[in-house]
């Protein structure tokens, strides 16, 4: 494991305890840069922003991942191979790739708008690129393997046999899903939604190149506290904030949904 160990400390360790400690050592030492956070309202509205966008994308995520990751499980052979490439092919591309398709297709002359119009629910072009609509639709496509892939893995260790027995004790196909399948279910659904939250809370590319300067996450504040203000200490401090938030919502779920119990461990 030392080799494992020794790339998380050089590739994400130490530069982000490089990172804290500017925060706090220049301009002068202390905590200046963390009190600018918290005085001025605008970094809180940042941050609830980026909250409530990871929130949405999640939700999003789940909605279209879950049928997904059904259809997987309960498919053999080429068809499962088949839903299987659709899944990873775009997955397996780079992100800016898929950001710019969005891009081309949220435009106001883009293939969206121009079925709309076509099928007669617009008169005319409508604004659907640089709003928060298309963040969230992009990043949910974006993520959406994160949460399929461990809801699908979460399904397929459910053994046949509970739905025959429960179609047996006279469950429907509904019952059955809502009180069989769904609660064995749920440890690869809060694992996929963990992991789009979180990756969403810090996600640059999606909503730098489709939303607009009203509609500013986190992420793109450090960029801009980089590229154009120059001012690495203030960004170190918003950095050490996402961290510490990502910490803390990462606790919360441990403690709540207590992991090691819903994978079936046993102190």
């Amino acid at each position: 494991m030392l080799p494992f160990f020794a790339l998380i400390f050089v590739a994400f360790l130490y530069p982000l305890l490089s990172l804290l400690l500017i925060s706090v050592q220049e301009p002068e030492p202390g905590i200046t840069n963390y009190v600018r956070i918290f005085e001025n309202p605008i970094y809180a509205t940042v941050l609830l922003r980026t909250l409530r966008l990871a929130l949405l994308v999640s939700i999003l995520s789940l909605m279209l991942a879950l049928p997904v990751a059904l259809l997987m499980a309960r498919s053999r052979g080429p068809k499962l191979a088949f839903i299987t490439a659709c899944i990873l092919l775009p997955f397996w591309s780079s992100v800016l790739v898929r950001t710019a398709a969005w891009s081309v297709l949220l435009q106001r002359n883009g293939l969206i708008n121009q079925g709309l119009q076509a099928v007669g629910i617009i008169d005319a072009p409508v604004k659907l690129l640089y709003t928060q609509g298309a963040v969230i639709v992009a990043m949910s496509h974006v993520l959406m393997p994160f949460m399929v892939l461990p809801i699908y893995g979460a399904l397929r260790n459910i053994p046949v046999e509970l739905g025959r027995a429960a179609a047996i004790c006279g469950a429907g196909p509904n019952r059955s899903f809502w009180e069989v399948t769904l609660p064995l279910a749920m440890p690869g659904i809060v694992a996929g939604f963990i992991l789009v939250f979180l990756s969403s809370l810090g996600y640059f590319i999606t909503p730098a190149l489709l939303g607009s300067p009203q509609e500013m996450t986190i992420s793109t504040l450090i960029s801009q506290q980089l590229r154009e203000f120059l001012d690495w200490p203030f960004a170190a401090a918003l950095v050490g904030v996402l961290s510490l938030l990502v910490t803390a919502i990462t606790l919360a779920f441990s403690r709540v949904f207590r992991f090691d119990r819903m994978m079936g461990a046993h102190e």
